[in-house]
């Protein structure tokens, strides 16, 4: 989709830091209460970071890394395929860990199910949380707090950068 057919108007949830602090600890008591406790936390980066390491903290999982997987181009817009940047997570301590991706939302399911298939092939445990999923999702996270159809406007995504550029 180039820039100039992008729809005018997106309808948006707003999801505030009020928001976040309540429902990330909702969304780790759903997984403590499951009576699977991560060993390990894998963020996907860069929208599973904060929820990742809320629900560390709620959980008491001290340890913690980060797969870097671009998908998103901007609002609605997506490269072909999600694909791995570096640097690369050093995933040899993970044979036998239960492993928990956290992020923060699964729109297409695709990060997540790239993510989950490269974790898995360590013969690691893996289930999923995240704080949002749409239907439109070809991957359903075992842990999720709310489903919508809207696009979320996140507390730390929904302004413009401070230096003006979008992380190339």
């Amino acid at each position: 989709m180039t820039s100039a057919s992008k729809p005018a108007l997106i309808e948006r949830e707003v999801f505030t830091w009020e928001d976040f602090g309540a429902s990330s600890r909702e969304l780790a008591k759903q997984i403590a209460d499951s009576g699977w406790i991560p060993d390990v936390i894998i963020a996907v980066a860069r929208g599973g970071l904060i929820p990742a390491g809320a629900i560390s903290y709620a959980l008491g999982t001290k340890v913690c890394g980060s797969l870097n997987v671009e998908f998103y181009s901007d609002i609605a817009e997506t490269l072909p395929e999600p694909v791995v940047l570096p640097p690369l997570l050093d995933t040899s301590a993970l044979r036998d860990k239960k492993v928990l991706v956290a992020d923060d939302v699964a729109d297409s399911g695709k990060t997540l199910e790239l993510t989950v298939a490269i974790l898995r092939d360590t013969g690691a445990e893996v289930r999923t949380a995240c704080l949002y999923a749409k239907p439109t999702t070809v991957f359903e996270p075992d842990y999720v707090l709310r489903h919508t159809s809207k696009w979320i406007a996140f507390p730390w995504s929904s302004k413009k950068p401070v230096t003006g550029r979008y992380g190339e």
